[in-house]
């Protein structure tokens, strides 16, 4: 055995000697060469049988553990990769089967007279061999002789040398499993929630339905409600795009005993001829009693919000097209109607229940029935209340809440076309994914444009319409953002600016101040910056105010200048009323791709926590680029650290030397390295520290809770002479085409060859700061990799994520999102879970919570899977709600 150890280490050292050259001539770490020669000479001593090995493999250990914790410290998920496979062969080396092979088949046994002191053993007298074995038999021997192995194992297999490696294997090994211990990467603490707090106790001593609050959740609905505290009417909650619910009957004390209550399938499954990203990430609605939800492609359920019994299904048909980047809906939007008088409100208690504040325990009394078939085919209706869903073939559509019918008075019988003046219009380039904003009197539309598919692409306008009518009222687009007249839309010669920087993400509003809320993109090609206007430049990448009845830019304020990253703004503004020092002032929070969370003041766009600027790297640049000297940061950021060589990370040496040897071929400077030709390091890449799920508010704590993700990225410009027969535009990463410019762009997660994060972990964390003063209280990994690892083994590294939380009065953040089929809740307070169940596929969307018609509590999560991050696929709607034992 001990040859069939030594040749599987001379093959594991192999890679390491050559890599571990190639990586000290990159001006890298010179342990893999050292590591490669090392145990290359211990396999071939072992081969041969000699203890040599034993002492050479012994330095050779305590070495590792030494490089190991310089470089990585006390962690244990830094540790592993390192000695994990020294030690391994280390304790191969120690089994019997191979330790008493060694000294050769015969041992020689050492001759001289029987008063020879110099070769006895002093305790029991026999003469000691001087050869490989050290140890002769027990009896005196006075003439020269031979002994077999076999005859001699008792006698020579524990030389100094073996319990030497011994004790190196023993002692780095309680060093490596000690680490374990020790909580290396999270930050702990505690939010102070005073509010939710004494919520939770008054919800237990009096009243479990309790949700009066005096934090402004939203502005009224045009009817002239509040959204009733049991329902959840926009997708964030309500236009100010909170993710916040008043209601607090499920809490910290029995969120234990959530149980699954109804579960459907939509029968909106990703198909052969989809894109990959095709995925299931909306928010449902409630209105009345019904539950409004969409699907990748399209379709609007209504569900009965007791049962998840589906009431009637609006499917528009809208077709595959492989030339969409993305096939998905994040949620509808709903205008209440001008009268009130059929959206009545009703209480829910009963006398079972106890009382219940009027503002806060009733929902609307809008009732839908069972329709069945398809209701795109039926006829159109008069409407009032409207129910609004973009598609993914650029159309906008009205539905009537009751039956899922078009409505007739709304453009071309409850249509628009999305597609009219826009400058190019290749199908499948433009689309929304995200829902649109009813605010105003108007419903206001934005939408995705393909990254680096064509320099000539349909533009990024924003189109305010009437929400009765469809009537193109404004539109603002960032290429010729002073005019907002509208085009008219029957004149084809009339057009909007080509690509210009579009707004993809949800939208927030304040019809108070009279401004709606617009996370801005990049104009498209995203990495060259050469095609941008002096108004692209202004406004790509940032926060923009729109005058709700004009469409005018009222403030903006950027977030990356001359982005030439795919740093868009990427998630839902959250709107809140803070307490600072200066009083209360009206807030936006927005999470960002690079970490920061920006905290403005929404009426102004002034900053609130303060933004800095500071120098960026300038190098790598292909001919006529440039790259701005300095960009800004927040005083509440949650940016890692640069990365460095140490930070390189695999299940073994040798992916994790593969991945420091690209980290060393990489251009990187830190944050902001450029793109370049020989490629570059994108660190947190376009995937983001946050993407569209962003973050939860409580506007009575003035905290937030979100969930930070870390992975590189790779950004590598190829000229358009050296493309060659590569396949491109097959989705955001891949190689992507920029047809008419001098440059295709190819973008990947960096990965091990085995397919993980070359940084180490943790990849995915949960995090709660306070808004007034930007301290984080606490930063936890989240999630195991028992989804993403080949053997379903519940180790907590922190996995990544797209999805969003939310935060109850409760005391609560829910949250799915992580690449792991789970779902869990948090104490708001600290991060820890304290439920966590399994669903049947990805939870890559965000949650939301009601009350249905009993009066109980309900948390629904949408689990139909990611196709860009490789969850589990299905067609999932969850309903949860408390054991009744635990009411």
């Amino acid at each position: 055995m001990e040859k069939f150890v030594a040749i599987i280490m001379a093959i594991f050292a192999s890679p390491l000697l050559i890599g571990g050259a190639y990586l000290l001539s990159l001006g890298g770490s010179p342990y893999y060469l050292i590591a490669g020669i090392v145990m290359l000479i211990t396999a071939f001593l072992l081969f041969k049988r000699h203890w040599g090995a034993y002492g050479l493999y012994a330095i050779f250990i305590i070495a590792t553990i030494a490089w190991a914790l310089w470089e990585s410290g006390f962690y244990w998920w830094a540790l592993a990769p390192r000695v994990g496979f020294p030690l391994i062969f280390g304790l191969l080396m120690l089994l019997p089967w191979v330790s008493n092979k060694m000294g050769g088949k015969k041992t020689r046994v050492l001759t001289g007279p029987t008063n020879n002191t110099l070769n006895k053993d002093p305790v029991n007298e026999s003469p000691i061999d001087d050869g490989a074995s050290l140890l002769n038999s027990d009896k005196l021997v006075t003439t020269s002789t031979t002994t077999s192995v076999k005859d001699s194992k008792k006698n020579v297999r524990n030389p100094v040398y073996y319990w030497g490696l011994f004790a190196s294997v023993a002692i780095s090994a309680l060093l490596s499993l000690g680490s374990l211990a020790n909580n290396a990467t999270d930050k702990l603490g505690e939010l102070n929630l005073i509010a939710d707090d004494e919520a939770i106790k008054d919800a237990i001593s009096t009243d479990p339905l309790a949700t009066s609050t005096s934090a402004n959740l939203g502005d009224p609905l045009s009817d002239g409600r509040q959204t009733p505290a049991g329902e959840w009417s926009a997708y964030g909650r309500t236009e100010y795009g909170q993710r916040y619910s008043p209601l607090n009957q499920i809490n910290t004390n029995n969120v234990k005993d959530l149980k699954l209550v109804w579960k459907i399938q939509t029968g909106d499954l990703k198909g052969p001829n989809d894109v990959g990203e095709t995925t299931y990430e909306a928010t449902p609605l409630k209105i009345g009693n019904a539950l409004y939800v969409c699907t990748p492609h399209n379709w609007v359920l209504a569900l009965d919000a007791d049962s998840g019994q589906t009431l009637w299904k609006f499917d528009p048909e809208v077709g595959k097209n492989l030339q969409r980047q993305h096939q998905t809906c994040r949620g509808v939007s709903y205008y209440a109607g001008r009268s009130s008088a059929d959206n009545a409100i009703e209480d829910t208690n009963d006398d079972t229940n106890g009382s219940v504040n009027d503002e806060a325990a009733t929902t609307s009394n809008l009732s839908v029935q069972k329709i069945a078939g398809n209701t795109f085919k039926s006829a159109s209706t008069q409407c009032d209340a409207k129910i609004f869903v973009p598609t993914s073939d650029a159309k906008l559509y009205a539905l009537d809440p009751e039956t899922g019918q078009r409505c007739q008075g709304f453009g071309e019988d409850g249509e628009l076309n999305l597609m009219h003046n826009m400058p190019f219009k290749q199908a499948g380039y433009y689309y929304s994914t995200s829902p649109p904003v009813v605010a105003g009197g108007v419903v206001i539309v934005a939408g995705a444009v393909n990254d680096n598919y064509d320099v000539n692409a349909p533009s990024g306008v924003i189109r305010a319409y009437d929400v009765n009518t469809g009537t193109l009222m404004w539109n603002w687009d960032s290429g010729d953002p002073d005019n907002t007249e509208p085009l008219d839309i029957n004149d084809p010669t009339q057009t909007y600016k080509t690509s210009s920087p579009n707004s993809w993400a949800p939208i927030s509003a304040d019809e108070e101040l009279g401004l709606a809320y617009f996370p801005m993109g990049n104009r498209t090609p995203d990495q060259l910056g050469s095609y941008r206007t002096a108004d692209e430049e202004k406004y790509a990448s940032s926060v923009v105010a729109l005058d709700l009845e004009t469409g005018e830019a009222r403030w903006v304020q950027q977030f990356v200048h001359h982005d030439l990253w795919d740093m868009d703004t990427p998630a839902q503004p959250s709107l809140i009323d803070l307490k600072t020092t200066e009083g209360v002032q009206p807030a936006l929070v927005v999470p960002t791709k690079q970490g920061d969370v920006y905290v403005l003041n929404r009426a102004t766009g002034e900053p609130i926590l303060p933004i800095k600027e500071r120098p960026a790297p300038q190098g790598y640049l292909i001919e006529g680029e440039y790259a701005a000297p300095t960009q800004p940061y927040s005083a509440l950021s949650f940016e890692h650290a640069p990365l460095t060589e140490k930070d390189m990370w695999g299940a073994s040496l040798i992916d994790q030397m593969m991945c420091r040897i690209e980290f060393n071929k990489l251009n990187y400077d830190g944050r902001y390295t450029p793109p370049s030709i020989k490629g570059s390091l994108i660190y947190p890449g376009n995937f983001g520290t946050f993407n569209w799920g962003g973050i939860a508010v409580d506007p009575e704590n003035g905290i937030m809770f979100g969930m930070p993700t870390y992975l590189a990225f790779t950004s590598k410009l190829i000229p358009r002479d050296k493309i060659d027969d590569a396949e491109t535009n097959k989705g955001e990463h891949g190689v992507n085409a920029n047809k008419g410019a001098d440059y295709a762009v190819e973008l990947a997660p960096f990965l091990s060859p085995l397919g993980v994060p070359c940084q180490q972990p943790p990849w995915g964390t949960i995090a709660g700061a306070d808004l007034s003063t930007g301290e984080i209280a606490y930063q936890r990994k989240n999630g195991t990799v028992q989804d993403l690892s080949p053997i379903p083994i519940k180790l907590e590294l922190g996995v990544p994520g797209i999805g969003g939380p939310i935060i109850t009065k409760g005391g609560l953040a829910f949250l799915s999102a992580a690449t792991e089929n789970n779902f869990r809740a948090y104490d708001l307070k600290n991060g820890d879970v304290l439920w966590n169940v399994r669903i049947p596929a990805g939870g890559q969307a965000t949650p939301m919570t009601y009350l249905n018609s009993k009066g109980e509590q309900m948390v629904v999560l949408v689990a139909g899977g990611h196709g860009s991050v490789g969850t589990t696929i299905g067609d999932y709607v969850l309903a949860y709600k408390l054991a009744d034992k635990a009411k």
